[in-house]
């Protein structure tokens, strides 16, 4: 899964000129741990998540969400957002399906048509945002302008603040 996905969304950056640098790392999935591995305030962080949310007893809508690495995701905001009778993190297997990284690893682009993308517009006060490349060992600084061209997100406010 790693060469695959590492090199999709290299190809990509590289394709569209974008601007960034590959940092590499010891090992690392979470978040606020792979802030401090790579130099950087743990709001730059694009911390990725596929979050589930039911339509009834049958029905699933799934979503990729960014949102800063000091933020947790609003279930609730998002429920809302699909008129869904719940909202919740998929299941790892489901969330590594869907964007062919492990968890821990995901990033902020949809490689899959179903899966629409959100970020929060919190994230992109920095001019340079920070996340895995598909793999634990390497991250991605990306031009934050260059990451909106790229991936054309939805922007919507979907976090509330972890407390930290």
């Amino acid at each position: 899964m790693r060469t695959d996905s590492y090199g999709r969304l290299i190809e990509l950056l590289d394709h569209s000129g974008a601007r960034y640098r590959v940092i590499d790392h010891p090992p690392e999935g979470r978040t606020d741990a792979a802030s401090a591995l790579r130099g950087h305030q743990l709001d730059a962080a694009a911390k990725c998540m596929v979050v589930r949310v039911a339509m009834g007893s049958r029905s699933r809508q799934y979503l990729l969400t960014v949102v800063p690495g000091d933020r947790q995701v609003d279930m609730e905001q998002i429920r809302r957002l699909y008129g869904g009778t719940d909202a919740a993190l998929a299941s790892r297997q489901k969330a590594e399906d869907l964007t062919g990284c492990r968890c821990g690893s995901i990033v902020p682009f949809s490689f899959d048509p179903t899966l629409p993308l959100y970020t929060d517009p919190a994230l992109l006060h920095h001019p340079v945002i920070y996340f895995n490349a598909a793999c634990l060992d390497h991250s991605v600084a990306l031009s934050t302008q260059d990451y909106l061209g790229i991936a054309q997100p939805h922007l919507l406010p979907l976090t509330h603040d972890c407390g930290t």
